[in-house]
């Protein structure tokens, strides 16, 4: 609800991604392992993201196997999501043997995130339409048994603008499908449609999914579902009032309006570009600047720079985003 808390239950959340350098598989284990020596694997979720190479896929999945089997007496009390990082527009930025590790690792997991080029890969269905998109899902739930899915910035029909088309791409939008199956493996969906900001943001699936845990765990408390294995809701229950709807309502809300402010602040420090000698946002370069770089070039790091997501100075939105988004059921 507006304006109301968030309430979620103390949670302990691993989250396990790569960043930088490319972590070996090698040293994610050892990690895990020093865990277990600690005694510190009591966690409530587990979060996984980018893995560099097919090996550390494998070693995360050991790792959720792990948790899994620790929560045995209590199925509920570990909840696995996964975003499949795997690439985005059409490519790959991973090797590929990457995706079929993937594509064993979510039959183990409870939801994905796959964005729509991650979800053909995974599904094997092409995706040029909604009617796509649902099939995806539905493969999804019936070929791998995923409890829940949410597949995000899919651009499909109106929605698929040209890059080089700003004036379309500013009234565009995007769409986030989502599913929890029922027992017989059947798909209930929904879908969410935001507007489409005129900025690359760099990080906003990290930001999706890291908000996706808090949210998630909160509307299933609410349905009282926590000590659920997968928790999955009674049959009964509709698309649009499924706990994983409300829960991608109040993430969307939430990342629009952070993403709203990053743009007005990236509009504020862009406006003192250039303002003195060899200047880049609020300064100067730093150390190494040669005449070679031209003047687009440190304009366009400027303005990657700018664009960085605000999260922590607009958490209130994170807290107590407005009610701008419903989920609406899918027929399709």
């Amino acid at each position: 609800m507006a304006g109301s808390e968030m309430s979620i239950p103390e949670t302990k959340v691993l989250a396990v991604a790569s960043h930088g350098r490319r972590t070996p598989a090698e040293e994610v284990t050892e990690l895990y392992d020093g865990l277990r020596q600690s005694y510190l694997t009591d966690f409530d979720m587990l979060l996984s993201g980018y893995a560099p190479s097919a090996a550390v896929v494998h070693a995360i999945g050991l790792i959720g196997r792990d948790l899994r089997y620790r929560a045995t007496v209590k199925p509920g009390n570990f909840f696995w999501v996964l975003d499949p990082v795997m690439g985005d527009q059409g490519r790959l930025y991973v090797a590929e043997d990457i995706v079929p590790a993937y594509k064993q690792l979510i039959r183990e997991a409870d939801l994905i995130l796959p964005n729509q080029f991650e979800a053909e890969l995974l599904s094997g269905v092409s995706i040029s339409s909604l009617t796509g998109v649902a099939n995806a899902v539905r493969t999804l739930h019936k070929t791998y048994g995923t409890n829940h899915v949410v597949v995000t910035s899919v651009t499909v029909g109106d929605a698929a603008m040209a890059d080089d088309d700003a004036n379309k791409r500013t009234n565009s939008v995007l769409t986030v499908v989502g599913s929890s199956k029922r027992r017989d493996g059947s798909a209930r969906l929904f879908k969410i449609e935001v507007p489409q900001l005129d900025v690359f943001f760099s990080g906003t699936g990290d930001m999706f999914a890291g908000l996706m845990v808090a949210r998630l765990r909160e509307a299933c408390a609410q349905m009282n579902l926590l000590d659920r294995a997968g928790w999955v809701p009674d049959d009964d229950v509709e698309a649009v009032d499924l706990p994983l709807a409300r829960a991608t309502e109040k993430v969307l809300s939430s990342m629009q309006m952070v993403l709203e402010k990053t743009i007005t602040a990236r509009d504020e420090e862009m406006s003192r570009f250039g303002q003195s000698p060899g200047a880049s946002v609020g300064g100067v370069e730093g150390l190494g600047a040669t005449d070679s770089d031209s003047e687009g070039k440190r304009k366009y790091l400027a303005e990657t720079k700018a664009a960085e997501v605000r999260v922590v100075r607009n958490a209130k939105h994170l807290v107590y985003p407005e009610e701008r988004y419903k989920a609406v059921a899918m027929e399709v």
